[in-house]
């Protein structure tokens, strides 16, 4: 008894050490893939703050205040701001303007994305711990949001403008870090042209976007140590550069040198911000990159090591150049002891090519979230890691990046004009971030509106006056995150403005209960045997295009499934809430509605077991139905009920490997739709997937005894068993998009010209969802909008 008691403080002290050391390694990953960017900002701030009419005034006072200016904007925005305010607001452990944005439709009717239900609501995610629904938050400002349209289709706007100039960052945090490293070679090599280290530059470039395919996860560990040395390396610097130049820097901690600042150098000091802005660069990506790690690790590495090794390096570098202003286009790389100088060059080098991974993971993480709320065409999306969720690769988007990213370094030539249009790109988002908080601390932490107020003016303020700065150097290389901006939102916007106008199209055309009911059980074709999954996004009625289907098909299958796989607005949804499950018309039709949920991070894995899970998920339905159980949701059509399609108990269906025995192969013998020919095509397909290293795990379902059954339960669940065994068929329309004549010409060129050149060039609904292609029949229909 004394042991058992003696041993609960020893189990707490060992999770303690446990959660401690999970904590230390996250923390340590997060400097690899986080903070790369903004460590290396140091190596560029001071040289594009003093780029312009600033160099006028080459005095010790103008650098003092430039490293107030630099100390107070970077505890404002980094720590206060997202460190200890922003990282706050994740959704369910995620980050970045489409987590708040997902947040806001959560507990607002904000949302555009037409086919959500009240059963979402019931998500274990769907509400945060300590947060009320929608229904019970009376808010006149939530009213107003409600009641117009145009409201929301403004703020899906203003995230989708947001996300745009993230993958803008994508594009110039590798270009201006890379290039800013390589420069530095010059100071040394003083016979280096411009074009060599353009070349060096491309090379590098080119190496790290050709990593990006090995994960995150091991980019982190290989890129975490070079960080931590980096920044122990620009630390010691800073303090050695403080003692051995001028001590009193420390006098210029103080905020009065940022009013003697302004007062010395008036309109010229406040067109310096632009290059002030670059030492918070990379900020955005602490929020944006929270799903590859959590809060509290990326808390303890930014208070622990980031902010006092930056805070001792601009520090340093302003002592240095306090007395050799001369040195400004070098500040970085003039300031390093020469003893130390080839050392330091390496590391900041292997640094630079650090900084860009945080901003191109961040990419892939919005690519992503976009794609799944419907603002983005279908990519391929590789999961990474089998045991973090949201470390994802997405190849197209990857080459897209260093094209771009290439174009702009050989384009430019110069990292004075890649900063300008970085500054603008960056400092964009995150004002964008303070007013979508500004909407979270209304709606969801439930403060009242003048918290929210406070939030916005004092910091949107701050924001507001880097960002009027930097749009002055619009003309000099500003303009760039404006064109990728738009070239991008108009690619999401058509994508989501066509599917919602589709949507819309099947929702006004459905297929009414009264035809199928008139057609009787057989629908009027001949029912043979095996299921017939019929994709559709419908998740209500009977889509335009089954009639189309009973038109043009001589029979279909004696099972039909109508399955809507959709994306909700939280980050993740569990296995076991996966499946939603239904039923379409009387017992005898043998129609089903099975909707598949997932989260705008999960990621849909190719799952050999799905035909059996659908298969389970429709048994369990059928018989919590007829016992009345479960957690039902009534509609005109039937009961929905949540399945929970990974337990198998509370089915009467026997789940066993294909690969036993003969004799019980045989006892389940049923007779087979398919054709000598499809079944040899069959076998020939499971032999491609056995080659490329992926065998398929043959799975068969048998209907144990129970002499308590119900008869009708019973002989529904053996037509299903026999369906599923004879095979399943998945079945698709092969829709095309075409404007109505009597539209608009604007609406002509989205839907006839934009729309279809993004839908064939873009990944097939079949790809994208897994579906074999053995099995896919696809029947052509014409859609007008």
């Amino acid at each position: 008894m004394d042991r058992e008691i003696g041993s609960a403080p020893d189990k707490r002290r060992a999770c303690w050490r446990s959660n401690c050391k999970h904590l230390l390694l996250l923390a340590y990953q997060s400097f690899g893939v986080v903070y790369g960017d903004l460590s290396t900002s140091p190596i560029y701030v001071y040289t594009s703050s003093f780029s312009g009419r600033l160099n006028l005034y080459q005095d010790e006072q103008t650098v003092f205040g430039m490293f107030s200016l630099i100390f107070w904007t970077f505890t404002i925005i980094p720590l206060l701001k997202y460190v200890i305010i922003v990282l706050g607001a994740d959704d369910n452990g995620e980050g970045g303007s489409f987590a708040l944005y997902s947040l806001l439709c959560r507990h607002a009717k904000l949302s555009l994305l037409p086919n959500q239900q009240s059963a979402d609501e019931e998500l274990s995610t769907y509400y945060r711990n300590g947060y009320i629904s929608q229904n019970t938050i009376h808010s006149p400002l939530k009213r107003f949001l409600e009641k117009h349209k145009r409201l929301r289709t403004c703020l899906l706007l203003i995230v989708l403008f947001g996300a745009c100039m993230v993958i803008g960052d994508g594009v110039l945090t590798p270009a201006i870090s890379v290039l800013s490293s390589i420069s530095g070679l010059r100071v040394r090599a003083k016979g280096l042209l411009n074009g060599e280290v353009l070349v060096i530059s491309c090379v590098v470039l080119v190496g790290l976007f050709a990593l990006q395919h090995k994960g995150t996860q091991r980019v982190a560990f290989v890129f975490a140590p070079v960080v931590i040395i980096w920044l122990l390396c620009i630390a010691a610097i800073g303090l050695y550069n403080t003692i051995y130049w001028n001590p009193r820097i420390f006098h210029a901690l103080s905020p009065h040198y940022i009013v003697k600042f302004f007062e010395h150098t008036g309109k010229d000091g406040w067109i310096s911000l632009g290059g002030v802005l670059l030492s918070i660069t990379g900020t955005e990506a602490m929020f944006a990159d929270l799903g590859h790690f959590n809060e509290a690790s990326i808390r303890v590495a930014f208070i622990s090591v980031i902010y006092p090794c930056l805070i001792l390096q601009y520090m340093g570098q302003a002592a240095y150049l306090s007395k050799n202003i001369s040195d400004v286009s070098i500040s970085f790389f003039g300031s390093i002891p020469e003893p130390v100088f080839w050392p330091v060059f390496v590391i900041s080098t292997l640094a630079a090519i650090v900084a860009s991974q945080s901003v191109i993971s961040a990419t892939f993480s919005i690519v992503k979230q976009c794609h799944s709320l419907g603002c983005f065409p279908r990519v391929k999306i590789v999961h990474t890691s089998r045991w973090v969720h949201g470390q994802i690769y997405i190849p197209e988007i990857n080459w897209i990046l260093m094209v771009l990213c290439l174009a702009v370094t050989l384009g430019f030539r110069d990292t004075t004009l890649i900063g300008n249009a970085y500054g603008i790109a960056s400092m964009t988002v995150m004002f964008v971030t303070t007013w979508l908080m500004a909407l979270v601390i209304i709606f969801v932490w439930q403060k009242n509106v003048i918290s929210a107020l406070l939030f916005l003016v004092f910091f949107g303020f701050i924001e507001g006056a880097f960002l009027s700065s930097s749009l002055i150097k619009v003309p000099q290389g500003g303009w760039v995150p404006f064109v990728l901006s738009f070239v991008f939102m108009v690619i999401m916007y058509v994508w989501h403005y066509g599917a919602r106008r589709k949507y819309l199209f099947d929702l006004q055309n459905k297929v009414s209960m009264k035809w199928i009911l008139t057609l009787g059980p057989s629908l009027g074709i001949v029912r043979v045997p095996g299921i017939g999954l019929v994709y559709t996004e419908l998740v209500t009625g009977v889509p335009a295009i089954f009639s189309h289907f009973v038109t043009n098909l001589p029979a279909f299958h004696q099972v039909l499934v109508f399955v809507c796989v959709k994306s909700v607005p939280v980050p993740h949804v569990a296995p076991d809430e996966r499946f939603l499950v239904g039923r379409i018309g009387p017992r005898a039709y043998r129609m089903y509605r099975c909707i598949i949920r997932y989260g705008y991070k999960d990621v849909q894995k190719d799952e050999d077991n799905f035909e059996h899970q659908l298969v389970l998920s429709i048994a369990k339905f059928i018989q919590m139905e007829s016992s009345s159980s479960g957690s039902c949701d009534t509609s005109p059509e039937g009961r929905m009920a949540v399945i929970r399609a990974t337990d198998a108990s509370g089915t009467t269906l026997v789940m066993r490997d294909g690969d036993e025995t003969e004799a019980n192969r045989n006892s389940t013998f049923t007779r087979s739709s398919k054709s000598e020919t499809l079944q040899s095509l069959q076998s020939i397909y499971e032999q491609e997937w056995t080659s490329v290293g992926r065998p398929r795990r043959r799975i068969r379902l048998e209907l144990s005894d129970e002499d308590n059954m119900d008869s009708e339960v019973k002989e529904e669940l053996m037509t299903l068993l026999e369906a599923k065994q004879a095979g399943v068929a998945y079945i698709m329309g092969h829709s095309y998009v075409k404007a109505r004549k009597t539209s608009s010409f604007l609406k002509k060129v989205a839907i006839d010209v934009a729309y279809s050149f993004l839908r064939k060039n873009c990944r097939g609904p079949a790809v994208a969802l897994n579906i074999p292609h053995i099995s896919l029949i696809e029947v052509g229909m014409i859609y007008y909008v």
